[in-house]
């Protein structure tokens, strides 16, 4: 018997309180397992756990009798030794993940368990029911080589990754650099003196805004505040009064500063009354200034001195584009050729996987036949410019019109057309769960499914829930799942079976009676030429 790879299968499967499991616990070996047991025992549950287990989605109704949460433990060997998956399914509130007792998440579950295991039944899934993985199946079967093209389109990437940096293609770059230059242009016309003249020229408008109010004003303040005002004389007066009191003279010292204040005060007066003019033209002037800085700051800054930094940051955006120029014009050539190398690669992989797709139908649709399936008729849909929309479409009863594999509403149907896809494609996933394959078949037909499942199982682990005994016949180990009636309620055990309890559980599935002599006979011979035909 060949084996799986050792370096990636799931080697065990703990249950506890799913459904009406309270404990079951499975040690899965390489080959073909077969699980069965009575109708309601609880075999579908253990494809359950390990949907759970490969980040599928969880249900409170779940969760056994048995406590308030249902787990599910996976135990893989893989490239990085043995790593434990959990699932905690809680009667109330959200699932919880973990990968090796550290708290997880669902999505990672789907990442490390999709190489590994893969479940066909009718609620179940498959990675292949995903287009994606229909197009990686073709290539494989066709051997097609897409590193090229995918070290191309990675290239690719890169340029235009440098051209963004650099501003864009040399058309973007010269729409950009115009605007920049615009702008700087705009600013640099205003010839801006510095960051405080707006404010000055504010100053300026107000005063000359009202020339006569202000001039009569200031008059107002000379007079009040000059030498031969009455004001000054009463200043002097209490001088005088204070003057030469030594208790006093802190108090002389402050009025003599009051005195000499009033007549700074009184000069700057006269100085403003001297220099306002009644400039009609001055003012208008001042106005249209304002207005040319006020347009520039709600362009490039709220204030002036944001629109200097503005400008600044311009020129070296100016400069970063008219240095980059050459790099930009190479980029722009090396991108050209490899994009012209690109079309070609994409219509090179294109034509091989039109090419191999009538071959690869073709080999599906033989192994459909000996499945039970002989009226199926399958075919692949290849679109895009280099045939990366790859979905298999197939009719199962003539007639009938082609469907995407998702939409095949039978398990069983959809589970022996899985059969028949992985018996022709790679031998990954290491691990496949069939629930449901048997769904509708019986006699030869089984035995052919039977055969098929245990040639699958010659490179990888195959796991199969099944009905039929001449589909458990073909298995290396046997699951064996039995429900008793307590008085606490239903007991399930799950056990693996050894030669004689096999004899026993076949001889079940052939005639309801497991201890019939004839049955048993039937079983043991169905055992032999299961192995006859291996």
């Amino acid at each position: 018997m060949d084996t799986t790879d050792s370096e990636n299968q799931l080697l065990e499967l703990v249950v506890t309180n799913l459904g009406v499991i309270e404990q079951a616990a499975l040690v899965l070996k390489p080959g073909m397992t077969a699980i069965t047991g009575e109708t309601g025992a609880g075999k579908t549950l253990l494809v359950t756990a390990l949907q759970l287990l490969s980040g599928g989605r969880s249900d409170s109704s779940l969760v056994g009798v048995h406590g308030d949460e249902a787990t599910v433990e996976g135990r893989f060997i893989c490239e990085e030794g043995e790593v434990i998956l959990r699932r905690v399914i809680p009667r109330e509130g959200r699932s919880r993940a973990y990968y090796n007792g550290q708290l997880s998440t669902v999505g990672f579950l789907q990442e490390f368990s999709g190489p590994i295991v893969e479940i066909h039944g009718q609620h179940g899934y498959s990675g292949l029911v995903h287009t994606e993985h229909q197009r990686e199946a073709l290539d494989t079967f066709a051997r097609i080589d897409t590193s090229r093209l995918e070290k191309i389109r990675a290239d690719e990437k890169a340029l235009i990754a440098i051209l963004e940096e650099h501003g864009g293609s040399r058309g973007e770059r010269s729409k950009e650099l115009e605007l920049y230059k615009f702008q700087a242009s705009e600013i640099d016309e205003a010839e801006i003196i510095d960051a405080g003249e707006d404010k000055r020229l504010q100053s300026e408008e107000l005063l000359l805004g009202d020339a006569a109010g202000n001039s009569e004003a200031a008059i107002q303040v000379a007079q009040l505040l000059g030498s031969d005002s009455r004001f000054i004389d009463e200043i002097s007066d209490a001088l005088r009064k204070v003057s030469g009191r030594e208790s006093l003279k802190e108090l002389e010292k402050e009025i003599n500063r009051l005195i000499d204040e009033a007549s700074a005060v009184a000069s700057s007066a006269r100085d403003i009354t001297e220099s306002i003019d009644s400039n009609p033209e001055k003012l208008s002037q001042i106005q249209q200034r304002r207005s040319l800085l006020t347009g520039l700051r709600r362009k490039y800054g709220e204030t002036l001195d944001e629109v200097l930094l503005y400008r600044a940051d311009l020129q070296q955006k100016i400069e970063m584009i008219e240095g980059s120029s050459q790099r930009v014009k190479e980029t722009e050539l090396s991108l050209l050729e490899l994009r012209e190398e690109r079309d070609s690669e994409e219509q090179r992989v294109l034509e091989e996987r039109k090419k191999s797709a009538p071959k690869l139908s073709k080999e599906i649709l033989q192994h459909l036949v000996g499945l039970s399936l002989p009226n199926a008729f399958l075919e692949f849909s290849i679109e895009g410019k280099s045939g990366d929309e790859v979905e298999m479409l197939i009719a199962l009863n003539k007639g009938s019109a082609t469907q995407p594999l998702s939409k095949i509403a039978s398990g069983g149907e959809l589970s022996r057309t899985m059969l028949a896809l992985r018996l022709v494609l790679s031998n990954n996933p290491a691990t496949a769960i069939f629930d449901e394959v048997d769904a509708g078949i019986g006699g030869e037909v089984a035995l052919s499914v039977g055969a098929a499942l245990k040639n699958l199982s010659r490179n990888r682990q195959v796991v199969v829930v099944t009905h039929l005994a001449q589909v458990a016949a073909f298995a290396d180990t046997h699951i064996g799942v039995t429900k008793t009636d307590t008085k606490t309620g239903l007991n399930v055990e799950v056990v693996q079976l050894d030669d004689d309890q096999r004899i026993v559980e076949i001889s079940r599935m052939l005639s309801g009676s497991p201890e019939s002599e004839n049955a048993q006979k039937h079983a043991v011979e169905l055992i032999a030429a299961s192995r006859s035909d291996t």
